[in-house]
């Protein structure tokens, strides 16, 4: 991150201080049985008080090795005086990171942005996803394919990723749970096997590449329950076609609060997966030499489908892979490339995300 955007960040974090109660932003909820419009919902939803845009993938190089690489933007309208008439009132954020997993290094390149909306420097489109924050970008074209920019000291990329499957609607039509009550939820939908080409460079000048990616959308205002401190999440494009999402919310014992996913077979047949299908259990676990947080970075999960209990086993494309956003006003968590294996027969290809390892997550 460059010093003029981490003193920016600085700023904005500092003069999003909360509003007296009666002008606090009145946050709506997300509720089931809403039906998401498309193109509207791939827009933002700016009453929210959060949403993501959640891509990672992997790619292939000219000379076949393997690289992870996450871009996600982030929106976050804070707590603060709505009436406020001032024209730099964070009365909206975009936060964005990237971050690429070469075996090669070892260990991830990061990057971040982080601006107030306005000025021509952030926005965020509602209308269908067309996101400005500085010189970073991802927008949607009419055909579909996702196009996103990302410029850094120590790497950059274009890549379009383009649909090759329908819209997967997470939930109940959209409508996740993410704890007991009902407004513990999030509007959740999301894009496998993403087909990807473009250019990267990580010092060498542009290198083409291809290969495969993920997008999740989500938007909410109230995502996790009392006393949750983080979740693990896995996403995999599995290689027969279909696709495979779990997640498990923790509390501080590191005990399931809650849990779900989805299964869409290579007949587009989507199987919704509750708290009662989905079970993490660490296995290898990996300490930070930076932070000291400990991650479970090769769990085995096993999901209950019906008629039939199967396992599996998570491996990363390397441990070290945990990403450091304090810079930016975001958490540490660890975000890595895996390989989903059973019976040590390789499954699929996708990210794991573990948070609230080193400290609550807090939204």
């Amino acid at each position: 991150m460059r010093r003029r955007d981490l003193l920016l960040g600085l700023a904005l974090l500092g003069g999003a201080t909360a509003a007296p109660a009666g002008q606090m932003p009145i946050y709506p909820k997300v509720r089931a049985g809403e039906q998401l419009q498309f193109p509207r919902d791939h827009g933002a939803h700016p009453d929210f008080r959060s949403e993501w845009w959640y891509i990672t993938g992997w790619l292939t190089t000219l000379d076949k090795r393997s690289i992870g690489f996450q871009v996600t933007f982030f929106r976050t309208r804070p707590a603060i005086d709505s009436d406020n008439p001032s024209a730099f009132a964070p009365r909206q954020l975009l936060f964005a990171h990237a971050a690429l997993a070469d075996p090669a290094l070892g260990r991830l390149r990061h990057a971040e942005r982080i601006q107030r909306v306005g000025f021509g420097l952030a926005e965020a489109s509602s209308l269908d996803t067309d996101i400005t924050l500085d010189d970073w970008r991802l927008m949607r074209a009419p055909d579909g394919a996702f196009t996103t920019q990302v410029t850094s000291p120590s790497f950059r990329f274009t890549l379009t990723l383009t649909p090759t499957q329908p819209i997967l609607l997470q939930g109940e039509s959209g409508y996740s749970r993410k704890g007991p009550e009902p407004a513990q939820a999030s509007y959740y939908y999301s894009l496998p096997h993403l087909k990807v080409g473009g250019l990267l460079d990580q010092g060498g000048g542009d290198q083409p590449v291809s290969g495969e990616a993920w997008l999740d959308r989500e938007w909410s205002s109230s995502l996790l329950p009392p006393g949750a401190v983080g979740w693990n999440w896995l996403g995999v494009n599995l290689t027969d076609g279909g696709a495979l999402t779990l997640f498990q919310i923790r509390d501080k014992a590191g005990k399931a609060m809650w849990a779900g996913g989805s299964w869409r077979d290579s007949r587009d047949l989507v199987t919704l997966l509750g708290p009662t299908q989905v079970r993490f259990a660490g296995e290898q676990v990996w300490r930070s030499p930076r932070t000291l947080a400990d991650y479970p970075v090769a769990p085995r999960v096993t999901v209950t489908l019906p008629g039939v209990e199967r396992q599996f086993e998570v491996r990363p494309l390397f441990a070290d892979q945990e990403l450091d956003s304090r810079a930016g006003g975001g958490p540490v968590y660890w975000e890595g490339a895996v390989t989903l294996y059973e019976a040590d027969r390789s499954l699929g290809r996708g990210y794991l995300e573990l948070t609230g390892y080193l400290a609550p997550l807090t939204l």
